[in-house]
């Protein structure tokens, strides 16, 4: 049946809002902004709109880019208007409606300045209904799971023929450029839609995050890369080592300490495993070999239609594991003024455990010959 994935989650959604006892639920999507929600309620996928859904309707708003795209994309009833910004649109529909007194709203994804300027003055009762819409995303079902899976596919290709190419003098900019090409000629729609690759090569290896620079590749150093694919707008997030040449001997001690947190975590995965468990394991392996304090981040976190989602395993995390959890598991070792490395791949909870949407290679540093 036509929308039958986006018409069940109406469904839920609308009992969810009745269990809080709201009468209708807004949604913004300003420039882009928060289109990841919208997208898994109504299937719409534009950088402009507004969803307005009570007991009986289901409305989706936006503006003539997308007057064709719209009815494509969604079975909410479809209204393109051009007279009022969308804001002020829907506090207008919310003033007019008068049966809707309590109306759940994005407090997360709201800005003060238009809460106080649009929301308020509307006259109705606004509630923060910020975790309905995340707590039906959590659980994947097998399609969703199985773009995460295709996502992984297309990034794994990309990143073995951009490896066929690496060579002493590339830039990681030059590295992230073609990873990224490679992606979309596989078929993937892109990288990440809000953020950058993670390309750390030598000493910078000791930055976690750090991003693609003009920076040179030189023989023996590590590059650390955090990539991904997208597909159908779910994604997935691998990290792989490479040197170029024979590494630092430390190089290989760290990889194989690391494959062995990663594993271990991996293997524990399961339903009712706390995010705190979980990471407790993969730190206890890096502290045991000398290298607690250089794991300076959480084990992983939740993966979808965003990058981070819930739930996180961390040292501070409540989460507790269910089915239908997509998690990554990514312990890494970061040494300033030496460099560092991370192991990462993702995880379908099932019933009896965890399933990996990502793995297909090593693990293990990759060294190439040059």
């Amino acid at each position: 049946m036509a929308f039958e994935v986006e018409l069940r989650r109406l469904k839920e959604f609308r009992a969810a809002m009745k269990n809080k006892g709201m009468d209708a639920f807004v949604l913004f999507v300003l420039e882009g902004f928060n289109s990841e929600g919208c997208r898994y309620l109504s299937g719409f996928s534009g950088s402009s709109a507004a969803l307005l859904i009570d007991e009986c309707r289901a409305v989706l708003v936006t503006d003539g880019r997308y007057r064709t795209q719209a009815p494509a994309q969604s079975p909410f009833e479809v209204v393109i208007q051009s007279e009022l910004p969308l804001p002020l649109y829907l506090a207008k529909a919310v003033r007019e409606t008068e049966h809707w007194h309590k109306v759940g709203f994005e407090a997360e994804k709201v800005s003060h300045a238009l809460y106080e300027t649009v929301l308020r003055p509307s006259g109705a009762e606004w509630v923060d209904a910020s975790a309905l819409i995340a707590s039906l995303r959590r659980s994947k079902d097998e399609t969703e799971a199985e773009a995460i899976r295709k996502a992984a596919v297309i990034a794994r290709q990309a990143y073995d023929k951009t490896l066929e190419r690496v060579r002493p003098g590339m830039t990681e900019a030059e590295f992230e450029s073609l990873l990224l090409y490679e992606i979309k000629n596989l078929g993937g729609e892109r990288g990440w839609p809000h953020n950058d690759f993670i390309i750390a090569s030598g000493l910078r290896g000791a930055m976690c995050h750090g991003r693609a620079t003009q920076k040179p590749f030189e023989l023996g150093e590590v590059v650390t890369v955090d990539y991904g694919a997208t597909l159908g707008g779910y994604m997935s997030d691998i990290t792989r080592n490479f040197a170029l040449g024979q590494p630092d001997p430390r190089a290989l001690e760290i990889d194989e300490i690391l494959v062995r947190a990663h594993q271990a975590a991996a293997e524990a995965l399961r339903p009712g495993l706390s995010g705190k468990e979980a990471d407790a394991i993969a730190r206890k392996v890096i502290a045991d070999a000398g290298y607690g304090e250089n794991f300076i981040h959480g084990l992983g976190h939740g993966l979808g239609l965003e990058i981070h989602e819930a739930p996180r395993l961390s040292l501070i995390s409540k989460d507790v594991l269910q089915v239908g959890d997509v998690v990554t598991v990514e312990p890494g070792i970061y040494i300033e003024g030496w460099g560092g490395l991370r192991i990462e791949d993702d995880y379908l909870i099932t019933e009896d455990g965890a399933r990996c949407l990502s793995l297909s290679d090593d693990q293990h540093l990759r060294i190439l010959k040059v």
